[in-house]
């Protein structure tokens, strides 16, 4: 189907407005975070550096962002592992229930954070002795494992079973075959999963209020608590935009991986 001219002209500026709507925004924390002043003003009356050398040597912020890291590290690690036993099971297996398990597992990103929260923190407070980083580690893989199930789940209807057929009937073990045969087919998925559920779990702020223990404190926490403080005002957003160009890295990343894969499958 050929877009007339005039079709071409609406939607480009749809899209720009989209853009415009989505990183205007992005770009407004970039400049802040060279401010000199010590409130949010717009525009800013002049520019420096200051504020980036403090939020590096603050000791809050250093704390909060190895808090994130390990965090998202564990959790995309414990993502990873029953993600892909999971896609592996409902993607080659017929069993009664299959489809109401499949459900249950992509459910917890559908639902609104706050509610998953909620049930979490009943949870760990009622049953499991209170909260703790493992309990904030848990809620992180609750939402993390969809990403890797999804990513891994395609990937395993796409390229179906026909290769792991024939290098069985070669005589190669299924240790073997898993090695040589379906884990590299596998990779760039759980590559990409994985980047994804670190990304979404370093940035979580709604699942990790209802499910940290006391006194941790992850940087997209520590970024609200101290949003409204005046004397901590520029370094939050030297902390955003360090936030954005993060986020930035492993969403370029999974990109990269998926289309080179995809160039790949073409190929074959």
């Amino acid at each position: 189907m050929t877009l007339s001219r005039t079709a071409k002209i609406l939607l480009s500026l749809v899209a720009l407005l989209a853009g415009a709507f989505i990183y205007v925004p992005l770009g407004v924390i970039l400049i802040n975070s060279f401010s000199a002043d010590r409130s949010l003003t717009w525009p800013p009356s002049g520019f420096t550096t200051e504020w980036w050398g403090k939020a590096i040597d603050n000791e809050g912020v250093r704390s909060a962002l190895w808090t994130s890291v390990w965090v998202g590290l564990v959790a995309t690690a414990m993502a990873l592992v029953l993600g892909t036993l999971l896609a592996f099971a409902l993607g080659r297996y017929r069993f009664f229930g299959r489809e109401t398990v499949s459900l249950l597992v992509v459910l917890p990103i559908s639902l609104p954070g706050i509610v998953t929260g909620i049930a979490l923190n009943n949870v760990f407070t009622s049953f499991l002795g209170g909260l703790t980083i493992w309990t904030l580690i848990i809620g992180h893989v609750t939402f993390c494992i969809v990403v890797v199930y999804n990513n891994a789940i395609a990937r395993i209807r796409r390229m179906g079973s026909s290769l792991e057929e024939a290098s069985a009937d070669l005589g190669a073990s299924s240790v073997r075959t898993f090695a040589l045969v379906t884990f590299p087919m596998m990779r760039s998925a759980i590559i990409a999963g994985a980047i994804l559920a670190f990304g979404l779990s370093f940035d979580e702020i709604i699942v990790t209020t209802f499910t940290a223990g006391p006194g941790i404190t992850t940087l997209p926490i520590w970024i609200y608590q101290n949003l409204f403080r005046p004397n901590n005002a520029p370094i939050v957003n030297v902390v955003a935009a360090m936030l954005v160009i993060i986020s930035i890295i492993p969403i370029y990343v999974a990109q990269r991986v998926s289309s080179d894969d995809e160039r790949g499958a073409g190929v074959m």
